[in-house]
């Protein structure tokens, strides 16, 4: 009988090792690589200058440029002299894509994390405070799309970066990755400030293709989806007061009169911040599919569209749109044909536009109905990404560098400063 019985054990532990294989395969794979959730918290530090590389979102504030370098963290420029701008220092911030600062405050998103940073002496920035777990865990971009994913273990910690290897797990039915919001916000062809107003000087300016935003004693955080509200009436201790829906495909915010203008891949989302914690939905604008940051002025809306990748859609164009005085009905004034347009910049009636391989624009907009025909300048042989313009000032973030105009005197606008990015290896 006992030989019976082991008999039987046997029989069932290879049928049970059988059945587990079933739903078992090996496969190379995009293999996960980690960083500890208490390495992440402990990675903001000041270290010196590097050289800009994979630059992302810009952002202004009382004479100094932050550069986002991205998933790595941000350049700090002095540029109280645009003519001769300094790289001062770099701020490590692990999964850093997003920049704001209020009073001497700096938020950047850390992954799953919204880091406080005292810069009130810019040599030395330190971490403050940390609002931990609020946004979703998202993965980098895979680093050869023609091998899939392997499973990602959340409690291991952060994605920081992928590896090619063979790996073994259960067979996974429902696996679906999110990436990082910039993955899509920057494919070139090759391949989330918004436009925050400044506010009696307590705030900083980002550019158009920013998803974070400052209003009153709120800072706001956007994904495709829902809106991060925090309270930061004291800056130094933000306090995560609740999200909300806000529809789909979301890419930029703008801050204009109280509202929130929202870009979004098939048009512009219109919210009062009447009750900044609970926005209101006002009304909205719809386009073709495409890539769509916005940037208010005057009661105007100008909105450049980019098509292909990502996208969608074939169409690169400017939409001109004259705002109602309720923002409800919004009227379509005209469209003009761009290349590949992402960042725009407005200041009065001077628009800039990033039109990617075709290089920066320069239009005045006084008659809406004919604004290609009174372009002013342009700047060619650059690849452009996002502008700020201020004070007679132009920043410009794009695959080459940090470039400054002057555009004080419309009739001769100059480039006057440069700082380079890292030239990569030829392979």
């Amino acid at each position: 009988m006992k030989t019976v019985r082991n008999i039987s054990l046997f029989i069932l532990f290879i049928f049970f090792n059988s059945c587990m294989d079933e739903y078992t395969e090996v496969f190379t794979a995009n293999s996960p690589i980690y960083m500890s959730f208490e390495n992440l918290r402990n990675a903001v530090k000041s270290t010196a200058a590097t050289e800009l590389e994979n630059t992302g979102k810009i952002y202004f504030k009382d004479g100094y440029i932050f550069v986002n370098e991205e998933m790595k963290g941000i350049h700090v420029i002095d540029n109280r002299n645009p003519a001769s701008p300094q790289n001062l220092l770099f701020i490590e911030i692990p999964g850093n894509v997003d920049i704001a600062v209020k009073n001497n405050i700096l938020y950047a998103d850390s992954y799953v994390d919204l880091v406080a940073i005292d810069i009130s002496d810019i040599s030395t920035p330190k971490e403050v405070n940390r609002v931990k777990d609020v946004f979703p865990y998202m993965t980098p971009p895979p680093v050869n799309a023609d091998y899939r994913l392997a499973s990602v273990d959340k409690d291991k910690g952060v994605v920081i970066d992928w590896e090619i290897k063979k790996v073994r797990q259960e067979i996974e039915y429902h696996y679906y990755p999110n990436y990082f919001p910039y993955a899509a916000e920057r494919m070139m062809d090759t391949s989330l400030g918004g436009g925050v107003q400044a506010s009696a000087n307590s705030f900083g300016i980002g550019g158009s293709m920013a998803r974070f935003g400052l209003y009153d004693d709120y800072l706001y955080a956007v994904d495709n989806a829902t809106l991060y509200m925090f309270d930061v009436k004291t800056p130094e201790k933000p306090k995560d007061i609740g999200k909300q829906n806000v529809g789909w495909d979301i890419e930029t915010m703008f801050i204009y009169d109280q509202h929130m203008f929202l870009g979004t891949r098939s048009g512009m989302q219109i919210f009062s911040l009447k009750v900044p914690t609970a926005l209101n939905y006002i009304g909205s604008f719809w386009h073709v599919t495409s890539c769509d940051p916005v940037v208010i002025s005057d009661g105007y809306a100008y909105i450049t569209l980019r098509g292909g990748n990502v996208c969608g859609s074939n169409t690169n164009r400017l939409d001109v749109l004259k705002l109602s005085d309720d923002y409800k009905n919004n009227e379509l004034l005209a469209s003009y044909p761009l290349t590949g347009p992402y960042g725009l910049g407005i200041d009065d009636q001077t628009l800039f536009i990033c039109d990617g391989d075709d290089g920066l624009k320069i239009y005045d907009t006084e008659d809406k109905l004919s604004i290609d025909d009174h372009q002013i300048t342009r700047f060619a042989n650059i690849k452009t990404f996002d502008v700020i313009p201020f004070d007679g000032f132009l920043f410009m973030i794009g695959d080459d560098g940090f470039y400054q105009y002057d555009y004080s005197n419309l009739q001769d606008i100059k480039q006057i400063s440069h700082i380079p990015v890292k030239k990569k290896p030829v392979s």
